[in-house]
């Protein structure tokens, strides 16, 4: 019997040793992942559905699950590729038999990423995981936590262009210059998940995109003390919310050692202990999936790849809810 008839859940019944971390990963991922949701998703823009004649294409399925897992294991277009030739686990996640399937290529495996560039599907994906979350009941709506994240960008100009990335700009944080773009989020205060993204250059601050990270119903909203003035801002006019932001850590450092001061450092660490659920997605995106540095140029290719791993990191925090329920 050919391993066709084994999903990839089944296939781990039917061998006798140790699952790897891999393969736990990627059986969480099989189960949690909204499949049909995604494919009906992808498939009114799929080229390939009306292609005559030449080699049989791939299967959107496929092609998704490689795109997914390139995210996963930050891999560039030809590793990606040659992980499939070379990893028996990731050919099975792909839905892939080595014997009787060709591998699809790094061209191919470039062509749809660009098919959910053009299409803006990197967001559409977000969205619909975003649902799907609300439908389980796993998200909560009342706070939100701003944040933002460097993500470096190649600084050489060894590159066909002779240039860094025009659209990537540097910054500095502390003593420290960065070049590269932007990751500002809004994450729920309860659940740790992203509900709202907006990618800039480095050197865009903050607080100007903090009115688009917030959905509007919640109560309350912490951020750093990079947020320091977001109430004032015109764009916050008439929103209810009360804004609970870090003090500036010189200032916090010259509170004077009385009931009020003590009562006040005890107030910015409870703001601070709430504040670090929204890093835990940035920990997951960076550390987890490995994406701590650009490999494609320009802000749209990155927007589009930074709203699928948004969607990954949220499937991945909730995982054990959405397990349970399944």
């Amino acid at each position: 019997m050919g391993g066709k008839q084994l999903g990839f859940s089944d296939y781990k019944l039917t061998t006798a040793k140790k699952q790897t971390k891999r393969e736990k990963f990627l059986s969480e991922m099989e189960s949690v992942v909204p499949w049909q949701a995604l494919i009906a998703l992808i498939e009114p823009y799929d080229p390939k559905a009306s292609k005559k004649g030449g080699r049989p294409p791939y299967p959107l399925a496929t092609m998704l699950r490689i795109h997914l897992l390139q995210q996963w294991y930050s891999l560039s277009d030809p590793a990606m590729e040659e992980a499939l030739i070379e990893v028996p686990t990731m050919r099975r996640f792909a839905g892939i038999e080595l014997i009787s399937d060709r591998i699809p290529d790094e061209t191919t495996i470039l062509s749809f990423r660009h098919l959910l560039e053009k299409h803006g599907l990197g967001e559409q994906i977000f969205d619909t995981v975003k649902a799907l979350l609300a439908d389980r009941g796993v998200t909560m709506r009342q706070g939100t936590i701003v944040d933002a994240t460097l993500i470096a960008a190649p600084s050489s100009t060894k590159n066909k262009e002779g240039k860094r990335d025009p659209e990537m700009h540097q910054t500095k944080k502390g003593n420290q210059w960065y070049f590269g773009m932007k990751v500002h989020a809004g994450v729920d205060k309860n659940s740790g998940l992203i509900h709202s993204v907006v990618v800039t250059p480095a050197n865009v601050h903050d607080l100007t995109p903090a009115a688009q990270l917030l959905h509007g119903d919640e109560e309350v909203v912490y951020g750093d003390a990079g947020y320091q003035g977001i109430a004032k801002r015109p764009e916050m006019a008439g929103k209810t919310a009360e804004f609970r932001v870090a003090m500036r850590p010189g200032k916090r450092r010259a509170l004077p050692d009385t009931p009020e001061g003590r009562l006040d450092d005890l107030v910015e660490t409870a703001k601070a202990h709430i504040r670090s659920k929204g890093e835990h997605p940035f920990r997951v995106i960076k550390q987890q999936f490995g994406f701590q540095k650009t490999r494609l140029r320009g802000l749209a290719k990155n927007r589009c790849k930074i709203n699928v791993l948004a969607a990954l990191s949220n499937l991945f925090q909730a995982r054990r809810q959405l397990l349970a329920a399944a």
